[in-house]
């Protein structure tokens, strides 16, 4: 993934209100929860509830499904270890700051520096 196809997901997850709903669907598991009980967990009302689930949904981050007059909301799990990759992928790998040299992590601590 590159930055330009990910940036929505983290600017969804961006508020806290979404990131609150995103965490409950996420701790829900393959379940998810319905928009009446995410109201109640976290004290939203309706409208609100329905613009930030908008928001989560058009970023590819929660996959809703009606089932009669329910609207059941679930994390999209793949959608979220390709977040944590992508994070994660290049961790303590070092920069590359051009002709060969790569600035690696720093190994020394403040008194070590000092002394």
């Amino acid at each position: 993934m590159i930055e330009k196809d990910i940036a929505p997901a983290f600017a969804a997850l961006g508020h806290e209100a979404r990131l609150k709903i995103y965490r409950q669907l996420v701790k829900a598991g393959d379940d998810g929860l319905n928009i009446g009980d995410i109201g109640r967990l976290l004290d939203l009302p309706a409208s609100t509830l329905a613009h930030h689930l908008g928001t989560l949904v058009q970023a590819g981050l929660v996959h809703q499904e009606k089932h009669g007059r329910e609207t059941r909301n679930r994390a999209d799990f793949d959608v979220m270890r390709d977040l944590l990759g992508f994070i994660a992928d290049e961790c303590c790998s070092g920069v590359d700051l051009g002709g060969g040299a790569a600035l690696a992590t720093a190994t020394t601590t403040e008194s070590e520096t000092v002394a």
